[in-house]
């Protein structure tokens, strides 16, 4: 739908919940000139119809709850100085604003968009650029952010905040954004029952997403592609990760996706293309992985011996340079039914499953994991021999990290 004319159909919809409910309309030209004055007149439940131009009004404290509308995409300005708005009122809307230039400070959380106990918020529509945070949202419940588009340019990290921030809230959905040079684009902490959807956070500084002490949560049909490391999700249960893109978050230990003490969650059907690691995991347990592709990473997955419970099945690996590797040699885990490019074996009752065990972790990969400078000898012949040696004498690799049901075929994902 043109953005004009959704903006004017929220309009007409809101205005109809009461009889009383009124349109202000600001506009450069207009008998109301500024947001700070429609703000003063207006009422609960009334809107406020912002017509293009650029407005400087420091700080734009919204107390009660309104609408607010803008039409042709006005701007909202900074100056370098102020969070642009302070959201402190429930069933607030900002809809079809920029937003840029705001305060950056190392004492104030300054945001384009900045609420506290702000609850039913709706931030849609809006393109926030140069903000120190984009959106912060503390202690609120049932937030919406849609189709916003975040971004900052050449800034370092201590200069910039996340793109996308929530603190100690509830049941908020985070759908179709696009972050972009944010220190992490979204931020959870404290975060329970939420969903992050379909959005693209791309080159920002640290992290695509991070999560932390956040239960409950889902995040579906997201792309992390070349941020500082794609995914962290730590010290958090129960979480639901499936149909995510995790392409190309390359680096000195750079990972598409961390998990850290986690339990009781579902890693399926996501794909992870050329991650100098796929998956890290320290800490983590009875989590399922299943319906995944690991295709050109470094390491397809990192697996801690600090992780138990957990279980791989069903998913495809692809020309990765070393499709496991593990820092113990007692493995918890269950790790059966994927597919190998590296397999070897054969299947004599044609059945598609290899008839003798795949062993992941081969010497070379144990040796790399103590000694970390030894990756300079890939692809040598030495590599070579030791591969071929450790066939014949298994002694060093883990003995029960081993799929014993390998597929033959690689599994039809993602169609």
């Amino acid at each position: 739908m043109n953005p004009f004319r959704f903006h004017i159909a929220l309009l007409f919809c809101v205005a109809g919940l009461t009889a009383t409910a009124k349109i202000h309309v600001v506009s450069p030209a207009g008998t109301i000139k500024s947001i700070k004055q429609a703000l003063e007149r207006a009422l609960a439940g009334d809107t406020i119809l912002v017509k293009p131009g650029v407005y400087r009004e420091g700080n734009i404290l919204i107390t009660k709850p309104v609408v607010l509308l803008g039409e042709g995409r006005p701007v909202v300005e900074g100056e370098n100085k102020h969070e642009v708005f302070s959201v402190t009122a429930g069933q607030v809307t900002i809809s079809g604003f920029r937003i840029i230039n705001t305060g950056v400070s190392s004492i104030k959380d300054l945001a384009g968009i900045g609420a506290m106990d702000a609850h039913n918020l709706v931030i849609r529509d809006n393109e926030l650029a140069e903000t120190f945070f984009g959106i912060h949202i503390s202690n609120s419940r049932n937030s919406i952010i849609e189709n916003n588009r975040l971004s900052v340019n050449s800034r370092s990290e201590y200069e910039t905040g996340n793109g996308i921030h929530l603190w100690q809230s509830t049941g908020a959905t985070i759908r179709n954004n696009t972050v972009t040079g944010h220190r992490d684009g979204i931020y959870f902490e404290f975060v329970t029952a939420s969903r992050i959807e379909d959005n693209t956070c791309a080159r920002n500084q640290r992290y695509g997403l991070h999560f932390m002490f956040s239960h409950d949560d889902e995040y579906h049909r997201n792309v992390f592609r070349e941020n500082g490391a794609g995914v962290a999700v730590m010290y958090t249960r129960n979480v639901t990760m499936t149909h995510n893109l995790f392409e190309k978050n390359w680096g000195n230990s750079v990972y598409g996706l961390l998990l850290k003490d986690i339990s009781d969650s579902k890693v399926n059907n996501n794909r992870f293309i050329q991650n100098t690691i796929a998956i890290y995991m320290e800490g983590t347990s009875r989590t399922e992985f299943t319906g995944n592709t690991f295709q050109s990473n470094g390491w397809g997955v990192r697996l801690q011996a600090s992780c138990d419970g957990n279980t791989f099945t069903g998913n495809n690996f692809k020309s990765n340079t070393f499709d496991f590797a593990t820092n113990g040699t007692l493995v918890l885990n269950t790790i059966n039914g994927n597919y190998w490019d590296k397999y070897q074996g054969y299947d004599l009752n044609k059945d598609g499953i290899g008839d003798v065990p795949y062993r992941p972790v081969n010497l070379y990969t144990m040796v790399v994991e103590r000694i970390p400078t030894a990756v300079l000898l890939w692809r040598s012949f030495l590599v070579f021999l030791l591969d071929r040696a450790e066939k014949v004498f298994p002694a060093v690799t883990p003995e029960n990290l081993k799929d014993d049901y390998p597929s033959l075929r690689p599994y039809d994902l993602h169609s």
